[in-house]
Order: C-alpha cells, then sequence, then structure tokens
C-alpha cells in the first residue's frame, strides 16, 4: 500500500537525520521521564486519565521521533511538550538510547488464553499493522516505529483516537497526533474497534516495562 511506502521511506529519512544516542549521558537526562514513566502505574490526566506508556525496552530511534514531534506540536500534550521544547536533538537521542537498553530482567507476560480469538486480532489484520510494527509486535520494521506488544491498553486506545482525531483540524490542536500513516491507519475504525485493537496488543507478551527506582512506590 502507498502509506506504507511513505511511511517507511519517512522512517528511513528519520533515522539518517539523528544523532546517536549514549544511554549513560542518557540516564543522566532522564530526571523529568522518570516522575511520570518511572513510576508503576502512574497516570497522567490529559486529554484523559490513563496510565502512561511503559518506555524501557521501547526502541531509541522512535523515542526521539516522539519527543521531536511534541516539540513541533505535531503530538499534543502540555507537559509533554513542555519537557521536549527543553531538549536538543542530542537530549532526544540520547534520552531514546538510555530507555531502549534499560530494558527489564522479567520474563515477559504470557499471553492471555486464545488472544487470536479476541476481536482486536481480526481488527490488525486489517489495518495491515504488522506492515510496520511487524507480526508479533515486538520486532518493528524500522526502529522508528515503536514496539507494541503488552505497552498498556489505555495508553494504547488514547493514542489510536489521537491519531484518528489528527485529521480533524478542529481536534487537533488540542488532542491530536498528526502522522499520515496512523491517521489513515485509524480512520477506518470505530472508537469501538479502537478499543479492541488496544486490547489485543496489550494481550501480547512482549518486553516493555516500567523500570522503578527503589524509594519509589
Amino acid at each position: 500500500m502507498m502509506w506504507v511506502v511513505v511511511g517507511v521511506m519517512s522512517a528511513v529519512a528519520a533515522h539518517a537525520s539523528t544523532p546517536n544516542g549514549d544511554p549513560e549521558a542518557g540516564a543522566r537526562k532522564n530526571a523529568l521521564c522518570i516522575g511520570c514513566h518511572g513510576i508503576v502505574g502512574f497516570k497522567t490526566g490529559f486529554p484523559e486519565v490513563y496510565r502512561v506508556p511503559k518506555l524501557h525496552g521501547q526502541n531509541a530511534q522512535y523515542i526521539a521521533n516522539a519527543l521531536s514531534a511534541y516539540k513541533r506540536g505535531e503530538r499534543s500534550h502540555p507537559s509533554m511538550r513542555a519537557i521536549a521544547e527543553s531538549l536538543t536533538e542530542q537530549d532526544m537521542a540520547d534520552l531514546g538510547a538510555y530507555f531502549e537498553s534499560a530494558v527489564s530482567d522479567a520474563p515477559p507476560r504470557p499471553r492471555r488464553s486464545s488472544p487470536d480469538a479476541m476481536p482486536g486480532k481480526s481488527l490488525v489484520d486489517r489495518g495491515g499493522c504488522q506492515a510496520c510494527h511487524g507480526a508479533n509486535f515486538t520486532k518493528p520494521l524500522d526502529g522508528s516505529y515503536p514496539k507494541l506488544a503488552g505497552q498498556n491498553r489505555d495508553y494504547l486506545y488514547v493514542a489510536l483516537r489521537a491519531y484518528k482525531a489528527g485529521g480533524n483540524p478542529r481536534k487537533q490542536q488540542w488532542i491530536g497526533r498528526t502522522n499520515p500513516v496512523m491517521q489513515a491507519m485509524t480512520s477506518q475504525f470505530s472508537d469501538e474497534q479502537l478499543q479492541a485493537i488496544a486490547d489485543y496488543l496489550a494481550s501480547l507478551p512482549g518486553s516493555l516495562a516500567t523500570l522503578q527506582r527503589s524509594g519509589l512506590h
């Protein structure tokens, strides 16, 4: 499909323009990140209450790209934009390298019983999600795409709806994400179907985690 080709070309271009990240430098720069992403079960309240995404084990390039999108206003979230505006491209690359390298020692959560029978399975097949995010949603085609397996289901649902809203200029300023590939994918589904997709992806075993520092409870 043309939107898949465009997405791949955009990912390659973004990868080529991003500086190399240093995970040790990122570990020294993540103080503003761990206040939310370093607490298991932490929830944000914009645009609704949901658990923030698990970042430890996520692809470095994706994290750097996401931070850049918040900085440019292509993703709408007041606190994330404020943080991103204070970061240089090197800072973003370093933070991405840190989170990618900071993986959990815990084994992946086992699948729920018969996840392939969940309604979301047929919907991700219909949307062609595997073309970018990989057949098992743990090894995307390119590092600029996120791992999705095992991500918090409420975050996934809010993110999918944000991409869908990104195609509406009246909504984009407040809750949208401007990504033509994801807008094309999400626009074909109802909110109920997007919830089913989020439920399915969250049920899959994956390596994403929230690593909580000792002393944070």
